[in-house]
């Protein structure tokens, strides 16, 4: 049915209603959730359908086997780990596997026993949710900006940019070279290539692109890839060479929490302002707020 066939549709609908029970019809029209799936928007559909073309390619832990470190990491940690992607897999696409018994939320803390805990998730990639708050609701109008994503690994924010943003360029250094084809898979299917290119390098060997960037973006990008020695290198280079005065860093977690743990000579006082986030602005259902609260924006001095 084309668009002016349908609203004469809905509109005879409604003045047929007979008179008594036509307030609490508006009333229903007005404040029902009825409609939401039928109002997303094409960008998130098209998000969604790039999340399920990098399911298909990769195992359901979403990590490869070249990413050593990472895996280490994880099988270290003092309590059980599993990383879920959250580009990939939100709450309800975990749901349904944990029925499959292909994912599960608790393992067993003494084998042969019902005494379990829950396993705690992490994931190197921002939601669909997180994404759209990043560029909707954080980041100011990006038009004629220059965005670089340090980890880019999956794309979700350079696809999210590209899609949710008018930024010109948006770049992803990526060490990770299995990460980093899958990304140009994406860019030349859903035609992406006029704003997206992808560096697969170090970030240490890209100074002159995070001194013309306007947004820096670091989700997680560190902790699990690098040791801490490396991960001090990193972090100082970082704050050598992202100068340009104005431009903004986003980072989860905050720049705190990540340097808390090395031993640096940044003083983050004389490099950047954090920005006051108003995490009431997402008004869709469903608001994962302690994600969002891991989302920090910072100003550079």
């Amino acid at each position: 049915m084309e668009l002016e066939a349908a609203r004469r549709a809905v509109l005879a609908a409604v003045r047929g209603t007979c008179a008594a029970d036509l307030p609490r019809l508006l009333h229903w029209m007005r404040n029902t959730n009825d409609f939401d799936e039928l109002v997303v928007s094409n960008n998130d559909v098209v998000l969604k359908n790039i999340a399920e073309d990098l399911r298909n390619r990769l195992p359901i832990e979403a990590m490869f086997n070249s990413e050593h470190q990472a895996i280490q990491k994880i099988h270290q940690h003092p309590l059980p780990m599993i990383h879920v992607d959250a580009f990939l897999y939100d709450d309800d696409f975990v749901d349904s596997l944990c029925e499959e018994g292909k994912m599960s939320r608790s393992y067993c803390t003494e084998c042969g026993s019902y005494k379990t805990a829950s396993l705690e998730f992490i994931s190197h990639s921002f939601s669909l949710m997180e994404l759209k708050f990043l560029y909707q609701h954080v980041l100011p109008d990006l038009t004629g900006k220059v965005v670089v994503d340090v980890g880019s690994r999956l794309g979700a924010v350079l696809f999210a940019g590209y899609l949710y943003s008018s930024a010109s360029q948006l770049y992803g250094v990526e060490m990770n070279a299995d990460f980093c084809q899958l990304q140009e898979m994406m860019i030349t299917k859903y035609q992406f290539i006029d704003r997206i290119k992808v560096i697969n390098a170090d970030i240490c060997t890209q100074a002159s692109l995070l001194q013309k960037a306007d947004v820096v973006v670091m989700n997680n990008v560190f902790e699990y890839f690098l040791d801490r020695q490396e991960q001090a290198r990193a972090w100082e280079f970082i704050a050598c060479n992202v100068r340009k005065r104005g431009s903004l860093l986003v980072t989860v977690p905050s720049l705190k929490e990540s340097l808390s743990k090395l031993q640096t000579d940044i003083q983050l006082s004389q490099w950047v302002e954090e920005m006051e986030l108003n995490y009431d602005v997402y008004m869709e259902k469903d608001v994962d707020r302690e994600a969002l609260e891991q989302i920090h924006l910072y100003k550079i001095l």
